[in-house]
């Protein structure tokens, strides 16, 4: 029972490093790539999709983040 809990903690911690690591940080467009721009487009995709249970808001996040051509 203690392995279990254990494997799950640690798939958990790797899934969140890893949805880290893919968050964009580049735009497509040269004259939005800067980080006021960058942090007005975090800060509208994190209000449109605010933290949920399980993670699920980051994948969101990204995907939004992505729309707006932020790779």
């Amino acid at each position: 029972m203690k392995q279990g809990f254990k494997l799950i903690g640690m798939a958990l911690i790797s899934a969140s490093l890893l949805a880290c690591a893919s968050y964009p940080t580049v735009n497509e467009d040269p004259a939005k790539n800067n980080q006021a721009t960058f942090q007005k487009d975090a800060l509208d995709c994190a209000k449109d999709y605010p933290e949920a249970g399980g993670g699920v808001h980051v994948k969101q996040r990204i995907a939004c983040m992505n729309l707006k051509g932020w790779h």
